[in-house]
This record gives C-alpha cells, structure tokens and sequence, in this order.
C-alpha cells in the first residue's frame, strides 16, 4: 500500500501488524466465549433431566457473556461494524468532515479510557483483596474480570490508534467505503441483517 493512501497506517509496520493482530485475536477470544457459552448452557439443558448439576453453571455463563461482549468490541469497532448514525456526518465532505470525525474520535477515546481504566482498577482492587465470587463456587473475581478489562483496554487501544490514524491525515478506517455497484450494496445490506 502506498503511503499516499488516506488509508495507509502512519505506524512501522510490525507495529500495524502487532495492532490488527491484537484486534483479531480479541475478536477471537469474544467467539470463544461464545462458544463456551453454548457448551454450558448445553450442559445446563441436557443434565438436568439427566439429573446432573453443572456447579455454577450460571455464574460462568454470565462471565462468558461478558468477557464475549467487551473482548469483541475492539475487533467489532475496527471491522465496521458499530452501529453508527451518520446521517449527518455522511453529508458532509473535505475538511470539515475530517474535524467531526476527529471531535467524535476524541469523545470516544476519552470514553474509552475512562471506562478501561476504572474496568482496570476494579480487577486490580479485586485480585488485591482477593474478591471471591458468593456463587457455589468460590471463584477469585478478579479472573472472570479480566475478559471486561481487557476488552475495554483493547477497545481504548484501538481508538487512541485510529484517532492518531485520522488526525495524521487518513481515512477513518472503522468507516466502509461507499458501495460502487448496486449489487455491493444489496450485498452489504444482506451481510449486515438490513
């Protein structure tokens, strides 16, 4: 890709590929909470007529469901695929296009390290007291917290990331680029549930 690229990376790049790596496999660990989120509540439906008891079944479904929420939002962010209303910013082109989507990426990285670094201190505070988890078995809570943190603290990543991308002149690259055929179109629509 050639550096005259709006959507060329401003960063070395084994540092780009470091970042997309992370992202990616965020995304993955998120569809590996998924799954194990299937696989206990499979248990949970399948050994209760059989008369077995899943310890805390529901405890680690719930932490599942969690770390699978915040571990996808970097990968989700990244990939296009955040719910964004544009309606107003697609209107608008050149400059003072850039300076929205610069102001929306400054509110929302300062978001995102405000919450990543609260998400963090609560892990922190919690493997420093040795938290234990009030369910049938007595979990440290700082474990199924790292899925929430490190979500976050990806997701903060990932905007601090593309706002340095944007402010250095590129192209936002969580946004798609407009469909060129009708059919690109029709086919987005269907990939995303429209």
């Amino acid at each position: 890709m050639s550096t005259t690229d709006p959507r060329h990376s401003i960063f070395p790049e084994w540092l780009r590929k470091g970042l997309d790596g992370l992202y990616l496999a965020s995304g993955y660990l998120a569809g590996l909470f998924l799954v194990a989120i299937f696989v206990i509540m499979l248990a949970l439906s399948a050994g209760r007529p059989l008369g077995i008891d899943v310890p805390a079944g529901d405890d680690f479904a719930s932490w599942a469901m969690a770390a699978s929420a915040f571990l996808g939002l970097a990968h989700t962010f990244r990939s296009g695929e955040m719910i964004r209303v544009g309606l107003l910013v697609e209107r608008i082109h050149g400059r003072p296009r850039q300076l929205i989507e610069i102001a929306a990426l400054v509110t929302g990285t300062a978001a995102a390290i405000y919450f990543a670094w609260f998400a963090f201190d609560m892990t922190r505070t919690s493997y420093q007291f040795n938290d234990l988890a009030q369910g049938v078995i007595a979990m440290p809570l700082w474990i199924p917290q790292l899925g929430f943190s490190g979500g976050l603290i990806i997701l903060a990543i990932a905007f601090v990331d593309e706002l340095a991308h944007v402010l250095f002149g590129g192209l936002p690259r969580y946004e798609k680029p407009a469909p060129e055929t009708a059919e690109e179109a029709i086919e987005r629509a269907i990939q995303s549930g429209a």
